[in-house]
């Protein structure tokens, strides 16, 4: 009645794919500023097996307007990182999640007038 058999692991490959603290932190804080400056209003965070998704939406009902994927399977290769747009296309891919998120940072910047 006592005994505790734990699930059986598979070496070297992971159960789930998820974000370091680092990672989010930098995502939840884009995620802000998009929230401060009206473009988005609500995400979603889906964790599995090949790739971790954080997707940002304009309204809960609509599909993502952009989805920032970790796929570590494609570390040696395209790059982990990828940026992924509404309908579906790559809008840019890297090895790094800074360089990957400018394409939505660009968008906060405003031209001040003098």
């Amino acid at each position: 009645m006592g005994t505790i058999t734990p699930f059986p692991k598979i070496a070297g490959a992971p159960s789930q794919v998820a974000f370091d603290r680092q990672e989010l932190t930098r995502i939840l804080d884009l995620y802000g500023r998009m929230v401060a400056a009206g473009h988005w209003r609500d995400y979603a965070i889906d964790l599995g097996r090949e790739a971790a998704t954080f997707s940002a939406f304009r309204r809960a009902t609509e599909r993502p307007e952009f989805r920032i994927e970790k796929r570590p399977s494609l570390r040696q290769r395209q790059g982990m990182w990828a940026l992924v747009g509404e309908a579906g296309q790559v809008v840019k891919r890297g090895h790094e999640l800074g360089p990957v998120l400018a394409p939505v940072e660009r968008r906060l910047l405003k031209l001040v007038e003098e």
